[in-house]
């Protein structure tokens, strides 16, 4: 699709094509030198301990959730019960049907598009083992507000951060409150590493299970001394092919270390691009009679621009969007809508606690448009002036 507003354009310069050209040059595709060096250089950015990539944000959720099943408490076991917001993309709901796990969803706040904190809260049961945190579109959850909810229990709080790489808190990244945190370098995102994901924690008995679970299930990229099986043998003839844990090969490659070295480098500026649009959709768009937009929380790193059609108004989303097409603009649905009215859920084992119609209303009424790294006031000017 050829748009005038596209909802995805390139951050790549000459440095990311050179860096993939040095990789060529090599010889050396598979994950070594370039992926541990963007580790290093993406968890000492975001504050972490410790970060493992792999081959998509959606498998980062996914080792995320495994994760759990194999610490040695064993945190979360098949049945147990996890609260989710009504809406996210699909991979943020998978490994938890995957893994054998009950959903209960949550409404989202119609303003945030993020948890409804007291559905949040009086979702809870005693059979809850965990939160999955989905910061939607950029825009952080209110994270004091959640800790407050936990506090004292021994839920696990998970964040799903994929759309809001640079997203802040209370001086504090989103991506980094949970006990994990995953990240997406797709194309789409705020960072390009063709396809990619990164996990974040500080908890080293998980970075261990992660490393393990990334590849294949084996022993071989583990430190000798480690929380998995303690020591390993020094000949690596027998950790070459030792299998420890049920794992996958979900391993990036040396062009995606490479290119995230140099992406991570203008990571600053592009978020501060995005907040400075972010800020004039926001006064262009302040009193529109028929379309509201998303409320910050926090500093969002503003993933995209979300229009939601007013409650007052009677116009359909079709308007909106014929509207918006016939302009250039390139649009989609505000992520998910609502879940868990999906065909695919006749796969899952969840409930829905409480009428959610917050999520049913954007499924109607919402949509969204790109954000981009560089000036779109033509785009906000063309948006704050549509009129019906």
């Amino acid at each position: 699709m050829n748009s005038r507003f596209p909802l995805a354009v390139s951050t790549w310069g000459d440095e990311e094509l050179d860096a993939m050209k040095k990789v060529i040059d090599s010889g050396i595709f598979t994950m070594g030198k370039n992926v541990n060096d963007f580790e290093q250089s993406f968890s000492k950015f975001i504050d972490s301990e410790y970060c493992v990539m792999v081959n998509s944000g959606s498998s980062a959720n996914l080792l995320m959730i495994a994760a759990l099943f194999f610490k040695k408490e064993k945190p979360l076991q098949r049945g147990d019960e996890v609260i989710v917001p009504a809406v996210s993309w699909s991979t943020s709901y998978f490994p938890l049907q995957q893994y054998g796990l009950k959903l209960r969803f949550v409404d989202i706040d119609i303003e945030s598009l993020n948890f409804d904190l007291e559905q949040l809260e009086a979702a809870i049961t005693p059979k809850t083992k965990l939160i999955l945190a989905v910061n939607l579109l950029g825009n952080p959850n209110d994270f004091k507000t959640i800790n407050e909810i936990i506090y004292g229990t021994d839920i696990i709080l998970l964040e799903d951060n994929c759309e809001s790489l640079g997203a802040i808190f209370q001086e504090k990244y989103a991506g980094t409150y949970g006990l994990m945190g995953s990240f997406s370098t797709f194309f789409s995102h705020h960072i390009s590493t063709m396809e990619g994901g990164l996990i974040v924690t500080d908890n080293k008995e998980i970075y261990h299970i992660l490393l393990t679970l990334r590849a294949h299930g084996w022993t071989r990229n583990l430190p000798h001394i480690n929380e998995i099986v303690g020591e390993k043998s020094k000949d690596a003839f027998d950790e070459s092919f030792r299998f420890v844990l049920p794992g996958y090969n979900v391993r990036p490659l040396e062009l995606e270390g490479a290119i995230g070295l140099e992406q991570l480098k203008k990571l600053p500026s592009l978020i501060s691009e995005r907040r400075k649009n972010g800020i004039n959709f926001q006064k262009s768009m302040e009193g529109h009679p028929d379309l509201m937009i998303q409320k910050e929380i926090g500093q969002s790193s503003w993933f995209g621009f979300s229009i939601v059609i007013r409650q007052s108004s009677s116009i359909a989303r079709s308007q909106l969007n014929d509207r918006l097409l016939k302009l250039g603009f390139e649009t989609r649905p505000i992520v998910s809508g609502d879940f868990s009215r999906k065909e695919v859920m006749k796969y899952f084992h969840f409930e829905v606690p409480f009428q959610m119609k917050n999520a049913e209303y954007i499924d109607n009424k919402g949509l969204f448009v790109g954000n981009h790294h560089f000036p779109m006031n033509e785009a906000i000017e063309k948006i704050s002036q549509i009129k019906f």
